[in-house]
């Protein structure tokens, strides 16, 4: 049974049913991200400093997360992010800033037509099981996208790969390790030998893995799955799904345009060895979900 809807009020406005966009990296949360930061009464944040940290202490160490405090700890720390005062935005992300317009310090919304809130910061798919402690009537919408994209995406982004140094499986690391999608101790040797294709493979079948455990636990009505190729093709058909979802109005502007990588552009991104090393790691979950 799920505990009580804890009243938490932000500036006033009661944070009822907020929005979280979980992914694997680089599956597509920053472009959702963007489109519900733009729509009218909703505050969406994305990858605000303090909650990053907790994100991330909650992902390596799920022995944290799973203890009592975990819920309280994420809910004081969003509601602190959530926050609408003179100069708050200096603290976001450049993507939030850049998503929100903001040339200053901001702040991105103004308080008067607030009514709801959410969050899209990397990673935060982790945390998932917390996010529905600390809001249980939180609206979750996770994207998923061709693990071979991502991991060309991966490879080219310096903040990701700086996950796969020796240190961040240490011998007191913890297993199973979904962060880095390592199942147990055994395999940490296996693991540092590994190109680094292979190590960004593990990640997005770990991460597709607990995306799929939540599409089996939770209602339709609380959990929404969309396809990254979806979103960019069909931009109107996925944000009226989301929109539907979130019974409200989402921009659809922000998708347009945007200078996304398009679907299948790893043919031509990854080597044929790192190609081949990506589809045998995550051969079953490439072809669940349809990418053949």
């Amino acid at each position: 049974m799920r505990p009580p809807t804890h009243i938490l009020v932000v500036n006033g406005v009661k944070v009822r049913r907020p929005v979280f966009v979980i992914g694997a990296p680089h599956s597509g949360a920053d472009l959702l991200g963007r489109a519900l930061k733009r729509s009218p009464g909703l505050h969406m944040t994305m990858g605000r400093a303090s909650v990053a940290r907790v994100v991330y202490a909650f992902a390596r160490r799920p022995s944290i997360a799973r203890s009592g405090g975990a819920p309280s700890v994420l809910r004081d720390v969003l509601a602190e992010a959530w926050q609408i005062v003179p100069g708050a935005c200096a603290e976001c992300a450049a993507v939030c800033r850049e998503a929100g317009g903001i040339v200053g310090s901001g702040p991105c919304v103004g308080p008067g037509t607030l009514s709801r809130f959410g969050d899209a910061s990397p990673d935060l798919l982790y945390s998932a099981p917390i996010l529905l402690q600390a809001f249980p009537d939180a609206r979750l919408i996770q994207i998923i996208r061709d693990g071979r994209d991502v991991v060309a995406d991966m490879l080219a982004d310096p903040a990701c790969m700086r996950w796969f140094k020796p240190h961040m499986l240490s011998e007191d690391a913890e297993f199973p390790n979904p962060f880095l999608g390592v199942r147990a101790a055994e395999h940490r040797e296996r693991w540092n030998a590994m190109p680094a294709a292979g190590k960004c493979a593990l990640r997005w079948r770990g991460a597709v893995r607990l995306s799929a455990a939540l599409r089996h636990e939770l209602p339709p009505e609380q959990l929404l799955t969309l396809r990254y190729e979806d979103v960019l093709t069909s931009p109107g058909d996925a944000i009226g799904a989301v929109s539907d979802f979130l019974e409200t109005r989402v921009s659809t502007i922000a998708l347009y345009g945007t200078a996304a990588s398009k679907p299948g552009g790893w043919r031509k991104r990854l080597s044929a060895a790192d190609a081949d090393l990506v589809a045998r790691v995550g051969r079953d979950e490439l072809s669940r979900l349809g990418y053949r």
